[in-house]
């Protein structure tokens, strides 16, 4: 199956799916017919769009920390070590990266490959806009509505990560 096809087929479902969670969800707290369908018309096309928009940051983000590794002791300093330009700092980043670097390679067995890491970026995105877009729709049931949708973009986020992962060769390491 291909990618485009993989990924329609991705948003189909999540259009259906949480057109009905959303439907379900409100119809708990209101009668209302027609806030009920804008309800789950907004939360179906949202979670539709988020999941072609999610799929896409994932892929980028997959590509980019897949051949990196992301040692457990030094995860704080690797976040800390972004926050400014400025020629210090990039000193300081590039100091910390260098140790980081032949620290993570020489605790091999306690580390993370960066594509674990990949999936929060899309998740943290998702979100932010979920509860955005419910709030402006003034979805009378909005914790209900967009929980499911959080948490299963995560399940969804890390499978499709390792899945990526997994489907690619492994290239023989050259022996120089």
């Amino acid at each position: 199956m291909s990618s485009n096809v993989r990924l329609a087929l991705s948003a189909i479902i999540s259009f259906v799916f949480y057109f009905a969670w959303s439907y379900w969800a409100n119809s708990l707290v209101t009668d209302n017919v027609n806030v009920l369908l804008r309800s789950a018309f907004v939360q179906g096309s949202l979670s539709a769009t988020i999941t072609i928009l999610f799929t896409f940051i994932l892929e980028k983000t997959v590509g980019k920390f897949e051949k990196s590794y992301v040692s457990l002791v030094f995860i704080v300093p690797i976040i800390c070590t972004v926050h400014s330009r400025t020629k210090q700092n990039i000193a300081i980043f590039k100091t910390f990266k260098s140790i980081l670097d032949k620290s993570a390679t020489y605790l091999s067995n306690n580390s993370l490959p960066g594509a674990a890491f990949a999936p929060l970026l899309p998740i943290g995105i998702q979100g932010a806009i979920a509860i955005t877009v419910n709030i402006a729709n003034q979805t009378p049931n909005l914790w209900l509505t967009v929980a499911p949708s959080i948490i299963i973009t995560a399940i969804y986020g890390y499978i499709y990560t390792f899945t990526l992962l997994l489907s690619k060769p492994v290239q023989p390491v050259s022996q120089d």
